[in-house]
């Protein structure tokens, strides 16, 4: 018999997902998820998880809550760890409950991991306090999904001095209005409506309960949204910060294999942007390529780096061989600030850099260095372009190009994560290559691209897919593209 937790995702933002979940989701054999769970924690899952998407989306349900409760008994029969990831918190409206009782009567084990529940991050990311000194000493919140139905004693909370919170009430807002109005609350009362709230799509309309059903009609919010009563909206403008953020209201997705996307994707959350980390290549080591060149690395006069991937593989096949770096005599050279910085955390300054990220002006570079009959050793990938290594040879020099690892085609966990995509960093021919092969190039065209250099810029345009090109290539390089885009 397997286990089963309940674990709460959070209100959208990736990183609002708490440490203890990201943990369990990494051992996890099996995972089930809601519509409103952000497809980029998927990320935290190993790559053997079984994947099942049971979102209950407006008019259309994926699965009945039935039929998920019968999943979550089958797959726990069958000895799986099962993640039941939900929205929020599996306890504010998530039906929670419902899930445990069926796995209570079935005997199976079960926990439940809290999640952040929108009803207070959405409005700290909207800039409202949900309480504030003298001003709202209490907050309340109700489902507004089905307020009509429900047995709300509207003469109650109309008099009451806290926040009042309605989530997932769009539908129901003339409604809420109406009651609270009529039930003696002030017309002229500040009220918000929040749409996808810590999301790239986040949107607001701040009104009175007066004015807020017309205010919304006129903006064009769509499901899921949050609406909240009382004077604390008023602080809405002072408190604001998310929304000022530089990447603000956008989805950008990274292309790049889930290694090196790490400090891109971090760098543009820092900014506000939402990420959509689509793995479109994976890295297969081949360090055993190097074996029969180990053992006469000293004779070597350089020794050269195209990319991150060839220097972490190179120097972890030398820690695992136990062979001393001080065995190597050569002089290191890199493509680009990034594979000159991943030399450097080895310990090793690299004498000749490329700032250029294309294997012309490393060659450019070496000529002021390297003469003919110098060995070179070029440890990369087996998609690299023969480029370097045929003008080297033809330049005189002795060349052992070593393919210690292949670019292969990544995984997609979630093609609908793509779907609310603006803006698509390609990093190399390959991630272009793969994301058409696993979207489509008629979901390609429709996002603006952007290449990071020449090379990539000509894979898409070969494509007829339309691009930006940075004129750094590196992380830093496309953050300045993407603020030129942003200020356009």
């Amino acid at each position: 018999m397997g286990k089963v937790y309940l674990i709460g995702a959070g209100p959208g933002d990736e990183e609002l997902l708490t440490l203890k979940a990201a943990r369990i989701l990494s051992t996890c054999t099996a995972v089930m998820y809601d519509r409103l769970v952000n497809s980029s924690i998927l990320r935290h899952l190993n790559n053997n998880c079984e994947i099942y998407y049971c979102g209950k989306e407006p008019g259309c349900h994926y699965k009945t809550q039935e039929e998920i409760n019968e999943m979550l008994v089958s797959l726990a029969k069958k000895g799986h760890i099962v993640g039941r990831i939900k929205g929020g918190d599996p306890f504010v409206f998530g039906r929670g409950g419902e899930e445990i009782l069926h796995l209570r009567k079935e005997n199976i084990e079960f926990e439940v991991i809290p999640g952040i529940t929108s009803a207070l991050s959405v409005l700290n990311y909207a800039g409202i306090p949900v309480t504030h000194r003298k001003i709202a000493q209490s907050f309340h919140v109700f489902t507004g999904k089905s307020a009509e139905e429900l047995n709300i004693d509207w003469n109650s909370i109309a008099t009451l001095k806290g926040t009042l919170i309605f989530l997932m009430g769009l539908g129901n807002l003339q409604h809420i209005s109406f009651k609270l109005i009529e039930s003696g609350m002030e017309p002229n009362c500040p009220c918000a409506v929040i749409m996808r709230g810590t999301t790239a799509k986040q949107r607001k309309v701040v009104g009175t309960l007066q004015n807020i059903v017309e205010k919304v009609k006129e903006s064009g919010l769509q499901s899921p949204c949050i609406i909240v009563v009382g004077n604390v909206v008023n602080f809405q403008k002072q408190f604001a910060w998310y929304e000022k953020k530089p990447l603000f209201g956008k989805n950008i997705c990274v292309t790049r294999s889930k290694g090196q996307a790490r400090q891109l994707r971090e760098k543009l959350l820092d900014m506000g942007a939402e990420v959509t980390e689509i793995n479109s290549i994976q890295i297969k080591n081949r360090d055993e390529k190097l074996n029969s060149y180990l053992q006469h690395l000293e004779q070597y006069n350089y020794v050269v780096f195209t990319s991150v991937n060839g220097v972490n593989i190179f120097f972890n096949k030398l820690l695992t061989e136990g062979i001393d770096i001080r065995k190597i005599k050569a002089s290191f050279a890199a493509i680009g600030a990034a594979t000159a910085e991943a030399i450097r955390s080895k310990g090793v300054i690299p004498e000749i850099i490329a700032e250029q990220f294309v294997a012309e002006a490393l060659f450019d570079k070496l000529t002021k260095y390297v003469k003919p009959g110098d060995r070179i050793l070029i440890p990369r990938s087996k998609n690299a372009r023969p480029y370097l290594r045929e003008a080297l040879t033809e330049f005189g020099c002795q060349v052992d190009e070593v393919h210690i690892y292949e670019v292969i085609l990544g995984e997609l966990k979630d093609e609908r994560g793509f779907d609310e995509v603006d803006i698509v960093l390609f990093t190399s021919p390959s991630t272009v290559e793969n994301t058409i092969a696993m979207v489509g190039i008629e979901k390609v065209k429709s996002k603006e691209c952007i290449a990071i250099g020449p090379i990539t810029q000509k894979a898409l345009i070969e494509k007829n897919i339309p691009c930006k090109v940075c004129d750094q290539y590196s992380v830093e390089g496309i953050i300045k593209k993407l603020l030129e885009i942003r200020g356009e």
